[in-house]
């Protein structure tokens, strides 16, 4: 069962009536266990907890439709609903980071930023526009459109939804107001101040910067089916931000709660992945299989052998559980173990309960320049670009498989030498089919909004131009799709149920919302 909690940090308190002869430990306002105001970097920590935590919620349900993993549940969601691209009706599932955006983050957010500019604290002020900016990004990449001028607005019961375009200029506007902010050492800008709760980078303001300059990278290459696209500019803000893997902004998981909220959500004590297995389009991607026979040492690292330890299987998505596999040929859990064992004991790769998650990667960016390079006709900088992703992940891989008592070997530098050297992972003029299908290992497990996005760009099974085969390379959608479907690949996540059908079902209707096949409506960002 997932565990939740609210990181909410300012609650509003009831008003009581009370004589006018009250003694002091009544009067509310100086209590010091119930303050009505805190100083504004207090409201960080439980912020930047949601930015890296909500989407592993959601990945769950997201990365089944990127086949990330799958259900091995007969009866019950996801493996009957979302592995089939759809949806669970009458259900918050898929939805977390809504919630979040609107709520966990929602007015603290606006009264952390309001505090921050009024107190010339430019630094704060510059991370509170790349918050703002992140929950705008996840959520139209998600669900397309989304409230934004009447959000967090208390005197409305109704909310209008904003078109995808409107949400991507909001995007940029607050990530070029970021970069601008985090420019600045005037006013109070202080490190130390921002340290206190900057659970990332301990203040550091630098390399906030250049988390906002690889966000609104990432934003504007989703423009590639755009007329506007402007490879240029996505390369120019690739090379202004993360410099090596020492600039990924991961947060740690303690794993000190009594209620495991402050453990890593795909850690065994959560048992949130535990009845999950890894498909036969992932294991595909490393066994050699779409690779010219190339094994990736980062397979035995991040993958698990079957349940008799001798070979690396995948979920077929047009199955029921295991499928036809016998009790032997089932793949073991994510922590190593058969059935749902692993509990307390050594895990692998970020499936540790302290194991950490970023937000981005370098190696994710350095992907992203890679498919900027190529489609602005510069062959060269895509296949160092390319090298450069697939060696810092490795690397990443190796990270994550130390900090945790993890189990896993570290991949050697000859298994990395030798593995860069095969021209079936790196030819002497890489294609897109390369590129995507890297940065899909890379990403696999943790960076699920990305994944998804990226392969409904290239409408999940596109060719490659060059190459003629499919950018994700064996990727194949379920022949049997959720019914609501009618036939159709999955575009979008409704939007939040007892927010939205509930409350706010007019405006709804007015985006399409009410129809059935509604999650099936390709997203603006994706279309020419």
């Amino acid at each position: 069962m997932t565990k939740t909690y609210t990181a909410r940090l300012i609650a509003p308190l009831a008003a009581l009536p009370v004589a006018s002869a009250c003694t002091d430990y009544l009067d509310v306002n100086d209590n010091p266990n119930g303050p009505q105001s805190v100083s504004a970097n207090l409201y960080l920590p439980p912020m930047l907890h949601w930015m890296v935590t909500s989407p592993q919620f959601d990945g769950r349900f997201v990365g089944h439709y990127a086949q990330e993993w799958y259900s091995t549940a007969i009866t019950t969601s996801p493996a009957s609903t979302w592995g089939k691209m759809g949806y669970d009706p009458g259900s918050d599932n898929g939805a977390q980071q809504w919630r979040d955006v609107y709520w966990s983050l929602g007015q603290n957010l606006i009264d952390m930023n309001t505090k921050a500019e009024a107190e010339e604290r430019w630094d704060l002020l510059g991370v509170g526009m790349i918050l703002k900016a992140w929950g705008w990004q996840v959520l139209t990449d998600l669900h397309g459109e989304i409230i934004i001028r009447e959000a967090i607005d208390q005197t409305r019961t109704k909310f209008d939804y904003d078109p995808q375009d409107y949400a991507y200029q909001e995007v940029q506007r607050l990530l070029d107001s970021a970069i601008v902010l985090l420019k600045r050492t005037d006013g109070a800008v202080d490190a130390a101040y921002l340290g206190i709760g900057d659970k990332i980078y301990n203040g550091d303001r630098a390399r906030w910067l250049k988390l906002a300059a690889g966000m609104l990278a990432l934003s504007l290459n989703h423009l590639s089916n755009k007329a506007s696209y402007d490879p240029d500019r996505v390369i120019r803000l690739v090379d202004s931000s993360f410099t090596g893997n020492s600039d990924d902004p991961l947060l740690a998981y303690p794993c000190t709660s009594t209620d495991f909220a402050d453990c890593n959500f795909w850690g065994r004590t959560r048992n949130n992945v535990t009845a999950y297995r890894q498909t036969q389009f992932i294991v595909g991607l490393m066994n050699g299989t779409q690779f010219g026979g190339a094994v990736d040492p980062r397979m035995s690292r991040m993958l698990t052998l079957d349940s008799a330890n001798t070979t690396y299987r995948g979920l077929d998505v047009n199955q029921s559980g295991f499928g036809g596999l016998t009790i032997t040929q089932q793949p073991r859990n994510f922590f190593g173990y058969t059935s749902t064992n692993g509990l307390g004991l050594p895990s692998r790769y970020i499936f540790a309960d302290r194991s950490r998650l970023p937000v981005m990667t370098y190696a994710e960016l350095q992907f992203v320049k890679a498919e900027a390079a190529l489609r602005s006709g510069n062959a060269a900088l895509a296949r160092t670009a390319y090298l450069n992703g697939i060696s810092s992940h490795i690397d990443f891989v190796n990270a994550r498989n130390l900090e945790a008592g993890q189990t896993p070997p570290q991949i050697t530098a000859a298994e990395k030498a030798a593995f860069l050297a095969d021209t079936n992972i790196v030819p002497a003029t890489v294609t897109r089919s390369h590129i995507m299908s890297q940065k899909y290992i890379a990403l696999w497990g943790w960076g699920h909004n990305e994944l998804w996005m990226d392969m409904r760009r290239y409408q999940y099974t596109n060719l490659d131009p060059v190459s003629g085969g499919q950018v994700f390379r064996g990727f194949i959608a379920p022949t049997t799709l959720y019914a609501d479907n009618v036939g159709k690949v999955v575009q979008r996540i409704r939007p939040r149920y007892n927010s939205e059908y509930v409350w706010n079902r007019a405006a709804l209707d007015a985006i399409g919302g009410l129809d059935t096949d509604f999650h099936t409506d390709t997203l603006w960002i994706t279309k020419p």
